[in-house]
């Protein structure tokens, strides 16, 4: 019982009898003056909000092993107020930037990151970012960077456009695997070769390259049909048809420019030019107007 009546009365007693001393009060003022900016935040500068953050997300993270599910939620509801937080010391999305892509993909890719002006920049999940961007028509791969305190970088390798793909009623842009792009107006691209048929997408990248080579021959070609699925035709811009074999085109094409080297087929015109046998190169010449049918002067 003395023991008991001695540690309730005296280390009561002691504490009352000893008033802290006025320095001690000091430190439970200085809390006050800080806590004034913080209804507002604009008294937070940067420094300190990523100071301050840090804290909270790692009391988060204590959150979440101790209570599980239900501490995720806490976390959730952490971070936002972190971000409302970052949001007011000027951590706000300003400005998007997009590198490496063309005036006509670049609208899609920024539409695709979905992100916004004033959005918090260090709440942005950059690898949600980038699978949104890389699934752009246009986007090869991307890679997304944030540079504090308000930019977001967007840099990507576009897709090479390679031809116009044309096939039951439909045209689209397809690229260097024959993939189409869907974001890309084929009208945009008069200058890209025009590929026509069923597998003539798949099929194109093998034989473009070859015929690039060639711009003599390019420069007449009006579109390269795919027949059968099997081999190709080029058909030209004066109406005549050059037919290439199923195997064997680079060969073929060496053939014709021999042909042309020695009689300027190209340039004389021709109706059609069959190069499906190695061994022969048949040449069916253009038909004149029958005798005695006039001509008008220049045709």
């Amino acid at each position: 019982m003395p023991a008991a009546v001695r540690g309730g009365s005296q280390v009561q007693a002691r504490p009352r009898g000893k008033s802290p001393p006025s320095p001690k009060r000091a430190p439970a003022r200085r809390p006050a003056a800080s806590a004034q900016p913080r209804p507002d935040g604009a008294g937070l500068s940067p420094k300190h909000a990523l100071i301050a953050a840090a804290g909270v997300l790692a009391l988060s993270l204590v959150g979440v092993l101790a209570t599980g599910g239900r501490g995720e939620r806490i976390a959730e509801t952490v971070a936002a107020g972190v971000d409302n937080r970052f949001g007011q010391a000027g951590f706000k999305l300003r400005a998007v930037h997009v590198e490496g892509a063309s005036p006509m993909a670049t609208p899609d890719i920024v539409a695709a990151a979905g992100v916004y002006k004033d959005q918090p920049v260090l709440g942005l999940d950059l690898e949600a970012v980038r699978q949104q961007v890389e699934k752009v028509g246009w986007v090869k791969e991307a890679r997304v960077v944030r540079l504090l305190p308000d930019t977001l970088v967007i840099a990507v390798v576009e897709r090479h456009q390679l031809a116009v793909w044309q096939h039951s009623g439909r045209t689209v842009v397809i690229d260097e695997r024959g993939q189409p792009i869907p974001e890309a107006d084929p009208g945009r691209f008069p200058t890209l070769p025009l590929i026509v048929g069923a597998g003539g997408a798949e099929m194109a990248p093998g034989i473009l390259p070859t015929l690039a080579q060639r711009p003599r021959l390019m420069e007449r070609m009006e579109a390269l049909v795919r027949v059968d699925n099997r081999r190709w035709d080029l058909r030209m811009k004066d109406g005549s048809i050059i037919q290439l074999p199923a195997v064997g085109e680079e060969e073929a094409l060496m053939q014709l420019e021999q042909l042309d080297q020695r009689s300027h087929i190209l340039e004389l015109g021709f109706e059609r030019i069959d190069l499906r046998n190695p061994d022969v190169v048949a040449v069916r010449p253009r038909q004149t107007a029958p005798a005695g049918q006039l001509v008008a002067e220049g045709a």
